[in-house]
């Protein structure tokens, strides 16, 4: 008998425990990397959360629900190795509204010494043109500032097609007053279904609370994740969302104007 036909012979007689065999590897090597990325999150107790420590750059995102918020003792706090070096902060919603902090946060979160940047809430039933007007006028970006955020979380039954119409005219216009390109923050959910394929060249915030991987993503362009929406904050009352720059940190410089 030669080799090859003895091999097909041990391989018949023994098939099963050969595929049981690789089955086992397999699982070792999943749980081990599994056990890696784990040993990546630490949960802080002052912060309330598990943390990813394998990010060096952490921050906030908030708005009025966070009601006035004491921004030097939030500068200040630092635990675990990790402090906050950045906050986003609501600046505007739909064609007409300004958040009622924004001014303050606008102004005490850099005093503070933290990077700040400015979001909007985009209404799909509402004219994306009056909707960037509106956050133009608000938000005064300065050297140093991070680009503007497009807070796209609500379809309202708009149709595909227009709907993304009408975010690519607010990302156009606010794209062409700054300078800058925009930043599209977006769940999972709406990632796929409106932003994947259409928006490909904008820099990408998820929010994914369900997962350690962010392979499913393009990580070309993912640039943020809010990974956490209940951690704590010395200074802010109640929840805090919880985000990583994702990119080496030298790299969080191209997003600032």
């Amino acid at each position: 008998m030669n080799q090859s036909a003895l091999l097909r012979t041990y391989y018949q007689r023994y098939k099963i425990w050969i595929w049981l065999g690789v089955g086992l590897l397999l699982l070792v090597l999943v749980w081990r990397g599994c056990r890696r990325d784990d040993k990546q999150w630490q949960y802080i107790k002052p912060y309330g959360i598990r943390l990813p420590l394998k990010y060096g750059i952490h921050g906030i995102d908030v708005s009025h629900h966070n009601r006035k918020i004491d921004w030097k003792r939030v500068s200040q706090m630092q635990a675990g190795g990790v402090r906050l070096q950045f906050a986003f902060m609501k600046a505007t919603e739909g064609a007409t509204h300004i958040d009622r902090q924004f001014a303050r946060n606008w102004r005490e979160a850099k005093a503070a010494g933290l990077l700040r940047g400015a979001y909007h809430f985009y209404h799909p039933r509402r004219d994306p043109k009056k909707q960037a007007d509106n956050f133009i006028r608000q938000v005064k970006l300065q050297p140093g500032d991070l680009a503007p955020v497009l807070d796209f979380e609500i379809d309202r039954g708009v149709p595909a097609e227009e709907l993304i119409d009408g975010l690519r005219i607010w990302l156009t216009q606010v794209e062409a007053h700054y300078g800058l390109r925009p930043i599209i923050y977006v769940n999972a959910n709406f990632y796929k279904r409106y932003i994947a394929g259409n928006f490909d060249k904008y820099p990408l915030w998820i929010a994914d609370y369900s997962n350690t991987q962010l392979s499913r993503y393009d990580t070309e362009k993912l640039v943020f994740w809010q990974h956490n929406k209940n951690g704590y904050v010395n200074g802010i009352q109640g929840f805090v969302d919880f985000n990583v720059f994702i990119p080496e940190p030298g790299k969080l410089n191209h997003l600032c104007l």
